[in-house]
């Protein structure tokens, strides 16, 4: 494993920003990622770990690597790729990443190219092209693309990945909040590193038509597409996503997202207006469901919470963290959502949700129903108001006592367990 004593040492110090003296950049980094990252790393005992595997350094990524590089890709050299060499130098002076780095060409007909950090700081890290990309694009095309992988390194993405699949190696047992937060996290570190490729080229438009031929492996120059005319359509599918339809729910954000994004930090002039016009793409990326039904159901899961947990005049620990654990399936900030929720008026969000879910979905009243069962019993305590308050909201939603009853029944033999300290 790595002898580097912290991979994330800079979450207690600024990154470092590429400088040129020729040109003015506002920072590359976005403090949400930032954020995130450091938030995970902490959640997942980032450093602890860490210390722990080099110790016992279980790990032959490095090995792996660079026996399949060097077994069949083709090396970029100055002796035997000059031109490619002498690019690839160029984007990474550009950046002024002074870390070694082997850059390596793989012949492969999809049109990507992927960085790998190296665990071992003795090690150089690995950028692969594929051929593909040399036939498609420009000079300037490849410069962004070479610039994009470096910005992976920079941002030290690789690190944050091998943390995450050590801690979940089936990505299954992962609690589906974090997932939310890493997909977000893992999303947002694209646009870090597409505005890392934008520095390595300063040509918008070249970044513009690169994420055109990559997502649809044509020459568009050649076929007399107009950067214009990409712009466009850019902007007529970002509308589908800004208008609460399509999701971005996959590893990157879709293309009209980044396009926009990089157009954005190009033409900025400074942080502020840079973010507030970031907050709107932003938003897209942090939504988790795709329906109307799915805010509904949201709402009712915060209000119910609350008015059941605060049924006996308190509401504890063990009951926010089961309604926040319920919540972090439909929110990626669920702790946010319920405390804004809280300064409206609970009763009507409640019976607002509750109606509408039903209106929409009545196949949904006995989860309803078992949802704030699961409420009561979070705090191993079961007081009579609250089951004479689940009688009273039974019968609105068309259950009589003797099925309210039966369902609590159910639930008490599956899940209830008795406070310990009510018997010590």
């Amino acid at each position: 494993m790595s002898t580097k004593k912290n991979l994330f040492s800079w979450f207690t110090k600024p990154q470092p920003q590429p400088v040129d003296n020729k040109s003015f950049h506002l920072s590359p980094s976005i403090e949400l990622e930032h954020n995130l990252s450091e938030q995970i790393y902490n959640a997942l005992q980032g450093e602890i770990i860490e210390e722990v595997l080099a110790k016992i350094k279980i790990s032959s990524n490095d090995v792996y690597w660079r026996s399949a590089m060097e077994g069949h890709s083709l090396k970029v050299d100055a002796e035997l790729l000059p031109d490619i060499y002498a690019l690839c130098l160029e984007v990474k002076q550009k950046l002024q990443f002074e870390e070694k780095v082997d850059f390596y060409i793989t012949g492969d007909s999809s049109v990507n190219a992927f960085s790998v950090a190296a665990e071992d700081e003795n090690e150089p890290h690995i950028v692969n092209i594929n051929s593909a990309l040399f036939d498609l694009m420009s000079r300037d095309e490849l410069r962004f693309v070479i610039g994009h992988e470096l910005g992976h390194l920079i941002n030290k993405d690789t690190a944050m990945s091998r943390l995450i699949s050590f801690v979940f190696p089936a990505e299954s047992n992962m609690p589906i909040g974090l997932q939310h937060k890493v997909r977000l996290r893992n999303q947002l570190a694209e646009l870090v590193a597409d505005r890392y490729g934008y520095i390595a080229v300063e040509n918008l438009d070249a970044c513009v038509v690169a994420f055109f031929k990559m997502a649809s492996g044509l020459d568009l120059v050649k076929m007399n597409v107009s950067i214009e005319s990409l712009l466009k359509d850019n902007s007529r599918r970002l509308e589908y996503f800004l208008n609460d339809r399509g999701m971005s729910n996959a590893t990157h954000p879709v293309n009209p997202i980044r396009v926009q994004a990089l157009n954005l930090y190009a033409k900025a002039q400074d942080e502020e207006s840079l973010q507030k016009c970031m907050d709107e793409l932003i938003s897209i990326l942090l939504k988790v469901g795709d329906s109307e039904l799915d805010e509904y159901v949201a709402r009712f899961m915060a209000s119910a919470g609350i008015l059941v947990a605060n049924i006996d005049g308190e509401i504890k620990e063990d009951e926010v963290n089961c309604i926040l654990e319920k919540l972090s399936q439909m929110k990626i900030y669920p702790r946010q959502f319920l405390d804004q929720l809280v300064e409206q008026d609970v009763v009507e969000v409640f019976n607002d949700s509750v109606e509408n879910i039903l209106k929409i979905n009545p196949g949904m009243r006995e989860g309803i129903l078992g949802y704030m069962i699961s409420i009561i019993l979070a705090d191993n305590n079961i007081s009579r108001d609250e089951v004479e308050f689940l009688y009273k909201f039974g019968s609105n939603i068309g259950y009589s006592e003797m099925e309210v009853a039966s369902a609590v029944a159910t639930n008490i033999q599956r899940s209830f367990i008795p406070d310990i300290t009510s018997i010590c």
